[in-house]
């Protein structure tokens, strides 16, 4: 009976929330299956950094939010500093989770999933055809580039609510309402984390979650190895 196998640098990666250094040499080193392990073990499983103190809470948000958009609570989860301690987005690589930090949330479910994209293609026809208006030019240049973007994120099979414009009647709304009460719960809440503010992605599968992740670790891995790190937790 063959053993299972994992690489070298996999291996050595013990703990519950490591740095974003340790991640990019895994990434840069490790095999391809070293990179869904990341985007299924550290990425989206387990207790959140930003819980680690209070996983009670965690569990209480998850569990609030199920209720809010009807979908199952394990189907909801943390990206970004918030889960890692530390963020690899390009930018921000290896700046440490703080109080001026996003929480970044996202959930699969194949049902809220068309939902969102249905909110999305009906605004999209509503701005091109002047039925809904920006306000100013800053927020038609994020229009223009939403509405440029959105058909090839929705291929992917993902969707990030923030897209959708809280005015003109559509039913995302619920969700930017559902998403701006969570924050003041938490900060409600005592021995809740400190956060800048909160957002939320949708995937339509766990599939396209790990495609995602996949496109990018691809994406950032070569920028990421040549520049130096930030700050580390």
């Amino acid at each position: 009976m063959k053993p299972f196998e994992s690489s070298s640098t996999l291996t050595a990666m013990t703990d519950r929330y490591p740095t974003a250094e340790h991640i990019l040499r895994v990434l840069c080193e490790g095999w391809d299956v070293d990179r869904f392990a990341i985007a299924r073990q550290w990425l989206s499983e387990g207790i959140p950094f930003a819980f680690q103190k209070c996983p009670a809470v965690y569990e209480s948000l998850r569990s609030w939010l199920s209720e809010k958009l009807d979908v199952e609570a394990k189907e909801i989860s943390l990206t970004g500093s918030a889960r890692l301690g530390s963020s690899l987005k390009n930018e921000n690589f290896g700046k440490p989770f703080g109080p001026e930090s996003d929480l970044d949330l996202f959930l699969v479910s194949e049902k809220l999933f068309q939902s969102m994209c249905d909110d999305f293609l009906k605004w999209s026809s509503d701005f091109q055809n002047g039925r809904i208006l920006p306000n100013n030019k800053r927020e038609k240049k994020y229009w223009s580039d939403n509405n440029y973007r959105g058909p090839d994120l929705i291929e992917r099979g993902f969707l990030d609510s923030w897209m959708i414009p809280t005015r003109g009647g559509y039913d995302s709304k619920e969700i930017h309402q559902t998403m701006s009460d969570l924050h003041e719960k938490l900060k409600a809440t005592e021995n809740a984390p400190i956060i800048s503010k909160t957002s939320l992605r949708c995937y339509k599968s766990w599939k396209s979650y790990e495609r995602q992740q996949m496109i990018n670790f691809d994406s950032n891995v070569e920028k990421l190895a040549t520049r130096p790190v930030a700050m580390s937790h």
